[in-house]
């Protein structure tokens, strides 16, 4: 897969290390010369230029890639390269870095986003997961559709501590994807028990969130009258 990262500062190289330790190609493009440092990823392609040109975009072949991801420090100029990846090289994924929490609405589908991924929300998300127990965490959101990816803690006393996957009813337009169950990662399947203290991960639409979250952290108790 040929991935285009714009901005080759600290975050855009640490992505482009794990792209390419996963058998992907690399392009870093930034426009500021003191960023263009080929030893640190030697790797990967670089381009010296502003990602915001079109005759920048062209050097750099877009449309031959599977992915951009926009990376810069700057939110503006994140959403001028996703709207030019998606509109003018028909990137079919693209990701875009939100830097200031108060840009986020802007990063959707309108602009090409197909992802955002807002580096302050993300880490309050991932403390959040880490203490969290029974409460619902947003870790991701998806442009299209509306939909999140959340996570759960599952408490002691849940009511679905016990129960297989296949005998709950979940939510409409709600995903269970994965199960962390200590060390292990399980791809849940009909027949799988869910236990207390799993960590599962949903898709789901973000209106369905809250009544997710009731069905998990419902006590037994409750349930039970």
């Amino acid at each position: 897969m040929r991935v285009a990262i714009a901005g080759a500062g600290a975050v855009g190289r640490s992505i482009a290390g794990e792209l390419l330790e996963n058998g992907h190609e690399i392009l870093l493009i930034d426009k500021a010369p003191t960023a263009i440092s080929v030893e640190r990823v030697p790797q990967a392609e670089w381009l010296l230029a502003d990602a915001c040109e079109i005759t920048s975009l062209d050097e750099a072949a877009l449309q031959r890639c599977n992915v951009v991801i926009a990376a810069t420090g700057d939110d503006k100029v994140n959403l001028v390269v996703s709207l030019l990846a998606k509109t003018e090289y028909g990137v079919p994924r693209v990701v875009a870095r939100v830097n200031n929490p108060k840009n986020e609405w802007l990063f959707n589908e309108s602009w090409g986003v197909d992802v955002a991924v807002s580096t302050p929300r993300l880490m309050s998300a991932l403390v959040e997961e880490a203490v969290s127990v029974g409460d619902l965490v947003r870790l991701l959101r998806f442009s299209h559709g509306d939909a999140n990816l959340v996570e759960l803690t599952l408490p002691e006393e849940s009511a679905l501590a016990g129960t297989q996957v296949g005998d709950v009813e979940w939510p409409e337009d709600t995903s269970l994807v994965t199960i962390i169950r200590g060390t292990r990662v399980l791809t849940p399947s009909r027949e799988d028990s869910l236990e207390a203290g799993d960590e599962l991960l949903f898709v789901a639409a973000q209106a369905r969130e809250e009544q997710l979250e009731d069905l998990l952290s419902v006590r037994r108790e409750d349930a039970a009258s």
